[in-house]
């Protein structure tokens, strides 16, 4: 079945994860994605190991999976050169290098709209285009410190932690997905290509809108979780079991009293402080007191059944090996098993987008540094003996 995007064509010449994994995406929707990398260095995702031992890239294979590979120095005059020549006919253009570096390339949008005026440019950043910070450079972390997210992580008093993951990225790269897919739908209207912007800490920022509009309208600085959410301050967080931990999110009124004679205390059911998510901070700290003590008498599991039964909204605390166990996020695709190339299975993240008429067909191969470089640029109209001199000036 034909993807949402077949017919579309994309160069990504993007780093880790901001730009690639939006690039990734597109490839799952159908689109033709080729990956344009530095020679002899490659995507600096490369070199980030799984092990000292054992030098392949989960970041790489995550985010270009389903890709064509091929090297090119856009530095240098003839491979911008060559580049533009495959603006010509491509749609779309993903980078997240830092604001400025395209120019100086002789690769900015207008530099593109030259040769295609329907080109759309997608460029990701860590500060945003402009600003006093636009040309700094920075990766994840710095999102998750400048956008305030990690002042909302843990307990007052404690040492501030990040977010175990690259959160900023992803969500950086979700949001140049979304303007993508909207400026392509402007094109189909009007025949023209535009440019789109995004950032790490314009999307952490977008992330956190509603807490930073609490922010905006009272001058109160959420503060740290405390194992729960620093707004939603009724019997809404996270709390010891036996053998784990469990999140119980919110209790409905329909359900307060059973919920409140299941864990051992009927008494809280009629308590006002506990009636809605407005509960202060002090209260919560003795809500948890007499909780935390309940939880740990029955294992995650056993909580698990027991708030299913009562209707309550609980989700146990998992970590990967117990989250991509779970039956559930196979048969949503979350998690799936494809072959590559070679016809070897491989077991994939999937995006977790489900569509009904063009679903999404993600891929499992994985392009070696500079596999398709030949293909490619043969594809454009370049001989052999070109490509041979390209080589040999370390064009490609």
């Amino acid at each position: 079945m034909a993807g949402a995007l077949e017919g579309i064509t994309v160069l990504d010449i993007g780093q880790l994860v901001q730009g690639p994994q939006a690039g990734a995406t597109l490839a799952d929707m159908g689109a033709s994605v080729i990956k344009i990398e530095l020679p002899m260095v490659g995507d600096l995702s490369r070199w980030v190991f799984c092990a000292a031992e054992d030098t392949r890239s989960a970041y790489y294979v995550a985010c270009n999976r389903g890709k064509k590979g091929m090297t090119l120095d856009l530095r240098t005059g003839e491979g911008a050169g060559i580049f533009l020549k495959m603006v010509e006919t491509a749609d779309i253009v993903i980078s997240n290098f830092k604001p400025g570096t395209l120019e100086g390339w002789g690769l900015g949008f207008e530099d593109l709209q030259r040769v295609n005026p329907g080109i759309i440019l997608a460029c990701g950043s860590t500060f945003g285009p402009i600003g006093p910070d636009a040309e700094l450079e920075g990766a994840d972390l710095a999102g998750q410190c400048a956008g305030g997210l990690i002042s909302t992580i843990g307990y007052d008093d404690t040492p501030y932690t990040p977010v175990g993951v690259t959160i900023a990225d992803h969500i950086g790269a979700q949001n140049l997905l979304s303007g993508v897919l909207a400026a392509l739908f402007h094109r189909e209207r009007t025949g023209t290509g535009q440019r789109i912007e995004g950032s790490l800490l314009g999307g952490q920022i977008w992330a956190q809108a509603s807490e930073y509009t609490h922010y905006l309208m009272t001058d109160e600085l959420p503060g740290r979780g405390h194992y729960s959410h620093p707004l939603l301050r009724g019997v809404y967080g996270i709390f010891r079991t036996r053998d784990g931990w469990i999140g119980i999110v919110g209790v409905p009124p329909d359900c307060r009293e059973a919920f409140f004679e299941a864990v051992g205390h009927p008494e809280l059911a009629d308590d006002e402080r506990y009636q809605g998510l407005l509960t202060h901070r002090e209260d919560l700290t003795e809500l948890s007191e007499r909780l935390n003590p309940v939880f740990g008498t029955k294992t995650t599991d056993e909580w698990c059944a027991a708030l299913r039964a009562l209707g309550v909204r609980f989700a146990p605390v998992r970590d990967y090996a117990e989250a991509s166990a779970d039956p559930g996020a196979w048969e949503n695709g979350y998690f799936q098993q494809v072959s590559d190339a070679a016809g070897e299975p491989r077991t994939i993240v999937g995006a977790p987008i489900r569509m009904s008429l063009t679903p999404l067909q993600p891929s499992g191969d994985v392009p070696a540094l500079g596999q398709h470089t030949d293909e490619i640029l043969a594809r454009y109209g370049f001989s052999e003996q070109d490509i041979e001199g390209f080589r040999e000036r370390n064009v490609v």
